[in-house]
C-alpha cells in the first residue's frame, strides 16, 4: 500500500510538472528519409518536426505541445500516426515531402547527404494563428523560413532555431555546406540557437567552441547550445558556460535525428525551470538513448533519469 502511494505520489508530481511546463511549438516539415549505415538501409519519416514530436511525446504524453509542419498527401500516414498518440498536429498545404537520402560512414559523427524532393516554405501568414510560449523551427533547407517568420515569432514568444539548414544549400541532387546568408539580420531575433561543431565553425569562422558561442551572443543570441557528437556539448547563456558530457551508449546504431531528440530533451527541461546545465544534461543522455537505434526517441524520462544516475557524469561550469 505505502509503495503504490509513492507511485502514485510520484506519478502526480511529473504530471504537475509538465502541466506547468510553457507550451511549445515546434515547427518544420516532416521529411521522407533514406537512411543508409554500415548496418542497414531503411526508408521512415523524420524531420525536426518528426523527432520532436515522437521524442516529447515519449516523455510525457500530457506535455504542453503542438506540431505545426507540412507534408505531401502521399506522406500524410507520418501525420496520422502522430494524431494517433494524442498529439496536437496542424498541417499545411504543400505541393512535395522533402526526401532526404542520410548516408552514414562507420563514424557516425560524419554523414553525406542528398535532397531528392523540396517541400514549399513557411510564411508568416500561415504561422500568424500558431500561439506557444516557445517556437522551435526545425530548418531542413535554407529556404524553410523568411526573415519576417523570425521577427513575427519572437515577437510572440521565445524563438528556438536550430541552424542546420541555414547552413546548407542543395545543387542538384547534392548538400553542399555553406555560411548562413544575412545570418545577422535573422539571429538578432534568436532566443536559443542550437548548432553542432561543423556548423559553428561556417557560422563564425571559429573552430574554438567557446570563441564561437561568444561571437553568437555578440550578434543577438540569447542562448547557444552546441552539439560535439561524441564529445558531448557547451551550452552558453551570456554569462557561464555548461560544459556537458556525452553519456555511455550500450550500442551506436543511428545519429539520424540525434541533434533534434538534443532540442527536444533541452527545451523540455528549460520550459520546466530547469538550468542550462541540467537541461544540458538531460538532453545529451536523450540522445545517447536515441542513438541506440533507429528511428525517434521511444524511451522513457525514467530511462533517462537512469542513465544519469548510473552514469555519474555532470556539467562543468566555466565563466
Amino acid at each position: 500500500t505505502t509503495y503504490r502511494a509513492d507511485c502514485v505520489l510520484r506519478s502526480m508530481r511529473g504530471l504537475y510538472k509538465y502541466l506547468r511546463m510553457k507550451k511549445i511549438c515546434c515547427i518544420g516539415h516532416i521529411t521522407l528519409d533514406k537512411i543508409i549505415t554500415p548496418k542497414s538501409e531503411v526508408e521512415m519519416p523524420g524531420g525536426t518536426s518528426f523527432y520532436f514530436a515522437h521524442g516529447i511525446h515519449n516523455l510525457n504524453p500530457d506535455a504542453n505541445f503542438q506540431l505545426v509542419t507540412a507534408v505531401a498527401q502521399s506522406e500524410m500516414k507520418s501525420v496520422d500516426d502522430i494524431r494517433a498518440l494524442g498529439v496536437d498536429v496542424v498541417v499545411l498545404p504543400t505541393r512535395h515531402t522533402v526526401f532526404f537520402e542520410n548516408k552514414y560512414g562507420e563514424n557516425q559523427n560524419n554523414r553525406t547527404q542528398r535532397v531528392l524532393a523540396k517541400a514549399d516554405p513557411f510564411t508568416a501568414q500561415s504561422l500568424q494563428g500558431i500561439e506557444a510560449d516557445i517556437y522551435h523551427l526545425g530548418s531542413l533547407l535554407a529556404d524553410d523560413f523568411s526573415l519576417d517568420v523570425f521577427e513575427m515569432l519572437s515577437a510572440k514568444g521565445t524563438l528556438s532555431v536550430d541552424a542546420q539548414g541555414y547552413l546548407r544549400e542543395v545543387r542538384g541532387e547534392k548538400v553542399y555546406p555553406i555560411d548562413w546568408k544575412n545570418k545577422r539580420d535573422y539571429l538578432r531575433y534568436v532566443d536559443i540557437l542550437k548548432v553542432n561543431e561543423y556548423e559553428i565553425e561556417s557560422l563564425t569562422g571559429h573552430t574554438d567552441v567557446k570563441a564561437a558561442a561568444l561571437t553568437l551572443a555578440e550578434w543577438g543570441v540569447k542562448e547557444v547550445c552546441i552539439t560535439l557528437g561524441s564529445y558531448g556539448s557547451v551550452i552558453y547563456d551570456g554569462t557561464e558556460f555548461a560544459i556537458v558530457p556525452a553519456f555511455p551508449t550500450r550500442e551506436v546504431v543511428d545519429a539520424t535525428g540525434c541533434g533534434d531528440t538534443y532540442s527536444t530533451g533541452y527545451l523540455c527541461k528549460r520550459a520546466c525551470g530547469a538550468s542550462i546545465a541540467d537541461a544540458g544534461c538531460f538532453a545529451a543522455a536523450m540522445s545517447s538513448l536515441k542513438l541506440e537505434h533507429s528511428g525517434p526517441f521511444s524511451r522513457t524520462e525514467v530511462d533517462i533519469e537512469n542513465l544519469l544516475k548510473t552514469s555519474g557524469l555532470t556539467a562543468r561550469i566555466e565563466k
